[in-house]
This record gives C-alpha cells, sequence and structure tokens, in this order.
C-alpha cells in the first residue's frame, strides 16, 4: 500500500528518476486490487442499488490514475536504463505486450545511469562495491 500511495501523491507525474520493480509492481497489484473491489462492492449491492454508476466509477478512477500509471512505466524504463518511448512496445500485438512483461520484470541498471541514481543501491555503497572489479570491461 505504502507504493502505491507513494506513486499516487509523491509521484502522481513525476516522469524523471527510476522506479525498482518493487515500486512498479506494488502500484498495479494495488490498482487491480482497487477496481476488483469497486466491482465486488457492484456486485454485492446490485440487488439494493442501481448499479450504472460503478461502470461510471471506475472509468472515472481509470482516468485518475492514468498519468500516475504512466510515469510509473516510464521511471521503471528509466531504471533500466531506457527512454520512456519503449511503452510504445505495448502497441504491437502480442509480442510486444509479452516484451513489455519481460521489460518490467527485468532488474534495473546498477549503479547510477543518464535517469539518476540507483534506488536499490544507495550511491555511497557504490564505491564500495566497486572495489576489487576491473577498471576497464
Amino acid at each position: 500500500m505504502k507504493w502505491y500511495l507513494t506513486v499516487l501523491i509523491d509521484n502522481y507525474a513525476n516522469f524523471s528518476g527510476r522506479a525498482r520493480r518493487e515500486e512498479y509492481w506494488m502500484y498495479v497489484l494495488f490498482w487491480f486490487l482497487t477496481v476488483f473491489a469497486i466491482n465486488l462492492l457492484s456486485y454485492v449491492l446490485s440487488d439494493f442499488i442501481d448499479i450504472g454508476w460503478f461502470p461510471m466509477i471506475i472509468g472515472v478512477f481509470a482516468l485518475a490514475t492514468l498519468i500516475p500509471w504512466l510515469a510509473v512505466n516510464v521511471r521503471r524504463l528509466h531504471d533500466q536504463g531506457k527512454s520512456g518511448g519503449y511503452f510504445f512496445i505495448n502497441f504491437i500485438p502480442i509480442v510486444g505486450r509479452i516484451w513489455y512483461l519481460v521489460l518490467m520484470c527485468t532488474d534495473g541498471e546498477y549503479g547510477a545511469n543518464r535517469y539518476g541514481p540507483d534506488p536499490k543501491n544507495p550511491e555511497i555503497n557504490d564505491e564500495i562495491d566497486d572495489i576489487g572489479k576491473p577498471l576497464l570491461d
């Protein structure tokens, strides 16, 4: 729940920086749980009230969370060193969705990249972790 609220409140339209897998997947999980709860509520209350309002509620909810959803997707791509343009892979039928799912499951780049510091490993530890690694790859 913490990650979901962080994306909605603190990073509502933040397309810069990086997002870890945990932040992305917790946001997705709680988004689907919220939609499921609204659907369940509409099913339970369908005998007592007109359920015509519930699809509209889900539509408003989806529109309200569209920008944070796009932002967390772009920041997740940034964590892997890719531009936000990779989001459009989703529009390639079948293969694009699978490819994008793999991208969202892939671990981010270790250390800082052009989009910001590594959210999983703070910069302070990067210098210590570099001890013993070859200078040239």
